[in-house]
């Protein structure tokens, strides 16, 4: 049961998914020059670079402490 559920959901969530691109793209299309596709695509490299930059940090700061642990 929890695996029907569990598909049920992601099948639902993707669908909001393609809904919500759809619409980004037809706004992005219908520009003339592509500042604002520029700006898009910079806002996406930059909320997808976050987490990556936290993460690493953390690996670091668990890595040092682990270095400290050990001598």
């Amino acid at each position: 049961m929890k695996k029907v559920l569990l598909s049920l959901l992601f099948i639902l969530v993707t669908f909001s998914i393609n809904a919500q691109c759809a619409m980004c793209r037809a706004v992005l299309e219908s520009e003339t020059d592509n500042s604002m596709a520029e700006g898009v695509n910079n806002g996406i490299v930059y909320l997808a670079a976050i987490p990556y930059i936290l993460m690493g940090g953390l690996i670091y700061l668990i890595y040092r402490s682990r270095k400290k642990a050990d001598r």
